[in-house]
């Protein structure tokens, strides 16, 4: 397909990148081409390898085939500093900023000016103020401040300004508006619209497609590891680009559990905690409520703040009408809430210890009373979970870091079901597992249901949170912007809504939604 730069030599060409994570084919021949002076949108669902081709270009990963060529020379970007030599500056979703130093010492972080030897601290602040007036950015503030006492959009601020401290040919950014304010956001495109006249490409990642048309001068679509198409934003429109994303039929391909719902067990009113803004749901037992969402969309906030991790900042959570006050996760656990979160190495296992460890951990108050532990009562626990989930391999005394991640997802599952709970949080229970694994986790779901839970599910996969679950919350910026049941949705809704890019009308007797939810012919 040709764009309206297809014209001219690309500034950077990928031809047929490869790269596998374990079994997992994260691009497949992947090929795309950038322009100088041209603002080139990547665009993809969650998995689609969008992050894993610009760390890629970055210098973070290497491929595994292919061919990289800059200005029609072939390179090898091996390492983040030789893409910073070739001008290559990429700002990634998670800002790699030092927050306890100040914005001029980020900004001359590894080349800070010297004088005999000793740190030149006057000529930094004055090199900052500098560099902040030529770049146009005031927003950023005094460049003595420290970094970590700044609000998200004047951190990324500073990264965008020492990105543009050096020389600079390509600019990759990663999601940057996720956290930004309209102002701050249009803000940011006006930068990046003087960086396009200036001649210097930027590749740019954003589910946001009423974004996209506002900046993009050509997209270019991913999906399951491989490129869709290439075109002009001109010539593209909201259900086109849908389809590219969405692009294979959903229905049948997971096993979405019997829905025999009973009683309310958790009611949530108004809820308000840091990223979750007047979040208001129920969910009954024997349920699946699945939400989805795209990345920085608030999802894992809500979960953190129902499982105790994040202060309730106002609104209501009650459990068999029962109104909690959740300080802790122990509140939460001691209530019936069990979160299994998304990151199972650094916040669901202990990596250091065994599967044993890790299985019994929850359970102390239980075997480990009074001045003799009961040994005989904890390997109980450990026999039993192992068993009851197929861990493999079924040794209680190897290392739980040793397990495949499927493995290593279920004694996270495991461990907490000695005593189940009456609400199961699952925020990215399939990430970063294989296929087969994948599989086990869905039956899983099925028992858990089966059991009467009441489950809440949060996936970036928009097939599994469509078919797995019984009904769906559409979330964006913070709150539920739609909900029913998940068999009424097709994936072109479901995009349009998670996007924001809707504008059409429905009839006026619909008040489910409010104006800027409503799904457009074409925007």
């Amino acid at each position: 397909m040709n764009g309206a730069h297809a014209s001219a030599a690309p500034l950077l060409e990928l031809r047929g990148i490869s790269k596998r994570f374990g079994g997992i084919q994260a691009l497949d021949r992947v090929d795309f081409t950038l322009q100088a002076g041209e603002i080139h949108v990547l665009l993809g669902e969650n998995g689609a390898g969008k992050s894993t081709l610009i760390k890629i270009i970055g210098g973070v990963h290497q491929p595994d085939a292919g061919e990289i060529r800059l200005a029609n020379a072939p390179v090898r970007i091996g390492s983040v500093r030789a893409a910073e030599r070739l001008g290559i500056r990429t700002i990634h979703q998670e800002l790699a900023l030092a927050p306890n130093l100040s914005i001029a010492e980020n900004l001359f972080l590894g080349h800070e000016p010297r004088r005999f030897g000793l740190l030149d601290r006057r000529r930094m602040i004055r090199e900052a103020e500098r560099l902040r007036d030529e770049l146009g950015l005031p927003e950023m503030g005094d460049v003595r401040a420290r970094v970590g006492d700044l609000n998200v959009a004047r951190q990324q601020l500073v990264e965008i300004a020492r990105a543009l401290s050096g020389e600079l040919r390509i600019l990759v950014l990663d999601e940057p508006t996720a956290s930004l304010s309209e102002a701050e956001t249009e803000a940011l495109f006006s930068k990046l619209r003087r960086l396009r006249a200036q001649g210097v490409a930027i590749i740019y990642i954003s589910h946001r497609l009423e974004e996209i048309q506002r900046i993009a001068d050509r997209i270019t679509v991913l999906r399951d590891g491989r490129s869709v198409g290439t075109q002009s934003a001109a010539e593209l429109d909201v259900p086109q680009l849908i389809r590219w994303m969405v692009g294979r039929e959903l229905k049948g391909r997971y096993p979405r559990p019997p829905h025999q719902p009973g009683e309310v067990v958790l009611t949530v009113r108004g809820l308000r905690a840091p990223g979750v803004n007047d979040v208001s749901f129920e969910v009954r037992e024997g349920e699946v409520l699945g939400f989805a969402g795209l990345v920085g969309a608030g999802r894992t906030e809500l979960a953190r703040a129902l499982a105790g991790l994040a202060p309730i900042q106002g609104g209501q959570i009650l459990l068999n009408g029962t109104p909690l006050r959740l300080r802790s996760p122990r509140d939460a656990r001691a209530a019936g809430i069990v979160l299994v979160p998304e990151d199972r190495k650094r916040e669901g296992l202990i990596m250091t210890r065994t599967v044993g460890f890790n299985l019994a951990l929850p359970w102390t108050q239980l075997w480990a009373r009074g001045l003799f532990p009961d040994y005989a009562r904890r390997d109980a626990i450990i026999e039993k979970a192992i068993n009851g989930f197929s861990i493999r391999p079924a040794d209680p005394n190897r290392g739980v870091q040793t397990l495949s991640g499927g493995n290593q997802q279920k004694v996270v599952v495991a461990k907490w079901m000695e005593q189940p709970p009456r609400v199961l949080i699952l925020d990215e229970p399939t990430r970063g597992v294989d296929v087969g694994a994948r599989e086990e986790m869905f039956a899983l779901i099925g028992r858990m249901v089966a059991r009467r839970m009441a489950v809440l599910l949060i996936s970036s996969d928009l097939p599994e949170v469509m078919n797995l679950s019984h009904r769906l919350a559409l979330y964006r910026d913070g709150r539920i912007v739609r909900e029913g049941p998940a068999a009424c949705f097709t994936p072109e809704e479901v995009m349009i809504e998670l996007t924001g890019a809707a504008i059409g009308c429905r009839p006026e007797s619909d008040n489910n939604h409010t104006p800027d939810q409503r799904l457009p012919d074409r925007v």
